[in-house]
């Protein structure tokens, strides 16, 4: 964190938010080990006084909350947060969870399937009574579908797309436009233009910027293409440097 804050100051970020996993799959990543919510909070603290200059936002991103509400509500009771998103990274898949990054493990022709299953997961986030605010990485799956072998296109998912989004605007979400570490667009945005015009279109007044960063060198990339799609769907900066955009 402390090195993040570093580049953040470097690169003339006013604000930054760090939104930590919060994952619970040790069935699909074995290795995975639970977030040390204490600990996390206690950093965020010492780089707060570090850095006094630096709006630093404390977070948690919620993967697969509406199946794991007791993990979740053990995560959200161990302090007061600035930011919490809702993600699905986990979706069943012929009787068992996988993650969207296994993508490449499937035959081709289940791919679609899959990633339809994985918007049928989403949906479901969405109509729980989870408690987060930010609908992260929307469509998670472009980044490991198979470009190369088969065009990835937002239309053959319209309906799904779209209940999941109406979903999101009756919750009154924030959605993410999430760059991906700056990678090419049509792996990295996560949405794109299509789905960020859908979600103009079913009402959504909010959009927030994530760039999933994972490594300090790697903040806000990306971030300039993001700010141009959201001007040119009509939302603006907020006032407030770590505020969400809106109409």
């Amino acid at each position: 964190m402390e090195a993040t804050c570093r580049n953040a100051i470097q690169i003339g970020l006013p604000a930054i938010a760090f939104t930590e996993h919060a994952d619970h799959v040790p069935r699909v990543h074995p290795t995975l080990r639970p977030l040390d919510i204490e600990g996390y909070l206690a950093e965020v603290e010492r780089c707060r006084a570090l850095f006094p200059r630096l709006r630093i936002l404390s977070g948690v991103e919620l993967g697969e909350p509406h199946r794991y509400p007791v993990e979740t509500e053990a995560v959200l009771a161990a302090g007061p947060l600035d930011r919490v998103l809702g993600s699905v990274h986990c979706f069943e898949w012929q009787g068992r969870l996988m993650d969207a990054s296994q993508l490449a493990g499937l035959p081709v022709a289940q791919v679609t399937e899959a990633v339809r299953a994985y918007f049928r997961e989403l949906c479901a986030l969405v109509g729980s009574a989870q408690p987060f605010e930010v609908l992260a990485h929307f469509d998670y799956p472009k980044r490991y579908w198979p470009h190369a072998e088969v065009r990835y296109r937002e239309e053959d998912y319209q309906e799904e797309i779209r209940a999941v989004l109406r979903g999101g605007v009756a919750r009154q979400a924030v959605l993410e436009l999430n760059t991906t570490r700056g990678a090419v667009p049509e792996r990295g945005l996560c949405p794109g233009p299509t789905i960020l015009r859908w979600w103009v279109e079913e009402g959504g007044q909010a959009l927030s910027f994530g760039s999933d960063s994972h490594e300090p060198g790697k903040i806000a990339r990306g971030f300039a293409l993001a700010a141009q799609l959201a001007e040119a769907a009509g939302f603006k900066p907020n006032d407030d440097p770590a505020g969400f955009w809106r109409p």
